[in-house]
């Protein structure tokens, strides 16, 4: 099979599955070679399976001929990200600890993609338990941009991102607490959407409350991250803090018209540093925006607090998620994560207290300025992709970063406002570096992010650009 296969939509893909122009093996096929090919240029798929995915291929065609009714995502490939425990498969969570444990459960946005149909073919390449916009570990390297191997994918969805970009699956889970789903996506050409907090609910979760962190949907077009939402999305009495709407909504139609909405334009929040390229690149696009009708305006609310906000309440989370870890095996953990487990011990419940405190003034500022504009349009990152050597990022435009995390404000001032958000290809550096546009909707608006997201990706074409290195391993 051509690997022009594996660049169609998962929607197509599902399409041409349904009607029995194409079986599930035949789609299966395709990408395991397209792995095969590729996989050892970029390390994104970390553990494959090709010999259970084939034969879960051949399964699902079967049930097919039965006239069984069929998922949603009856027969696509999709790998998952390692910090997802998959029953009987290798789960490493990017850590040298960890490196042969194999959980005994499946984690919910498992039993929910597999239980529409979709088809396990392995994992991908995480940071050391998440942490950092940048896929490198211990247990299986780092993870390469595809558009140029010597740069960063970004993270920590960075496997799943260069996967995608790639042709390796046609659609990819990713998590999402300071930007994991959007900065891969943005570093890779891919659409990375980072839901609202309780649209995909997740479980086993030691913080079932904790409203930070999310799991959500990474394809190469809206209309994936859509499809991929009618399986993820929905109520589930193990997540206290579900949205009750049914993941039907995503199968309604993206189109819409957009004439006259009112979108904030802000090329650096207001106060932060953004490279000259990466801010280029996103004002070339301004126009398409103004090509579908929204008026655009200059501006954005007052982000003060998010920074503080978000600081707080993700070492609050490693010093309860990690402590124990930290006693046992402090040698064999990086650098970064002990000084976010550190700073969480040193706070107090008066210093988290207030921090709550701080973010519900600035979700209301926020809110307020959105009854004016609908979206906010924004960078998704800072910076355009760098050396893959380079842990993270310590300066820019010569404004130094006081942490690993701190040259990723871009996106988790909004991870702070639990407002969905969605990393969008918008366009390239002069070097053909991807660079993303972030689109930020209003409270629980996730459809209607994704109707603007579509509207964008109509208009520009920007993702059809795969990177030369996939189409090159024909």
């Amino acid at each position: 099979m051509s690997s022009d296969l594996c660049f169609q939509t998962a929607s197509a893909l599902a399409q041409r599955i349904a009607t029995k122009e194409l079986s599930a093996s035949q789609v299966m096929e395709a990408h395991l070679a397209q792995i095969d090919r590729v996989n050892p240029e970029v390390n994104a798929i970390v553990t494959l399976l090709p010999e259970q995915a084939m034969e879960r291929a051949k399964e699902a065609d079967e049930r097919q001929a039965r006239g069984e009714e069929l998922g949603s995502l009856h027969g696509l490939p999709i790998a998952h990200k390692d910090l997802v425990p998959t029953k009987g498969i290798r789960t490493t969570f990017g850590s040298p600890i960890y490196k042969d444990f194999v959980p005994e459960q499946d984690d919910l946005i498992i039993e929910r993609l597999r239980g529409a149909g979709a088809i396990t073919i392995g994992k991908t390449n995480t940071p050391e338990f998440g942490a950092g916009s940048q896929t490198f570990n211990e247990v299986f390297g780092a993870t390469l941009n595809p558009y140029d191997t010597t740069k960063t994918c970004g993270g920590s969805s960075g496997g799943a991102a260069v996967a995608l970009a790639c042709g390796m699956i046609p659609i990819a889970d990713g998590s999402d607490t300071g930007g994991s789903l959007r900065n891969p996506a943005n570093f890779c050409n891919v659409v990375g959407f980072r839901p609202s907090p309780g649209r995909v609910p997740s479980w086993p979760k030691e913080m079932g409350w904790f409203p930070v962190s999310v799991q959500g949907p990474m394809a190469r077009t809206v209309e994936d991250v859509a499809l991929m939402l009618t399986a993820m999305a929905g109520p589930d009495p193990r997540s206290p803090i579900a949205i009750q709407e049914p993941g039907s909504r995503f199968t309604e139609p993206l189109e819409r018209d957009f004439k006259g909405v009112r979108i904030a334009w802000s090329r650096d929040f207001g106060e932060l540093p953004v490279e000259p390229t990466v801010t280029a690149a996103i004002d070339s696009q301004r126009s398409a925006f103004e090509s579908i009708g929204c008026a655009v305006e200059d501006g954005q609310p007052n982000f003060a607090g998010a920074d503080e906000a978000f600081k707080v309440l993700r070492a609050f989370a490693f010093e309860n998620k990690f402590t124990p870890l930290l006693e046992k095996h402090r040698d064999r953990i990086k650098e970064t994560i002990i000084w976010n487990v550190e700073a969480g011990q040193r706070q107090s419940g008066p210093q988290i207290a207030q921090t709550e405190v701080l973010r519900t003034r600035l979700y209301h500022r926020v809110r307020e300025f959105m009854e004016t504009y609908e979206f906010l349009i924004l960078p998704v990152s800072q910076v355009p992709p760098f050396d893959v050597r380079q842990p993270y990022i310590t300066e820019i435009n010569g404004v130094e970063m006081p942490d690993y995390i701190s040259w990723m404000k871009s996106c988790y001032y909004i991870s702070a406002l639990g407002l969905p958000a969605i990393s969008m290809p918008c366009s390239f550096t002069p070097d053909g570096l991807p660079v993303g546009v972030q689109i930020v909707g209003r409270h629980q608006d996730d459809f209607g992010v994704l109707q603007l997201a579509y509207a964008f990706q109509e208009a520009t074409g920007t993702r059809k650009l795969a990177p030369a290195i996939a189409l090159a391993a024909e």
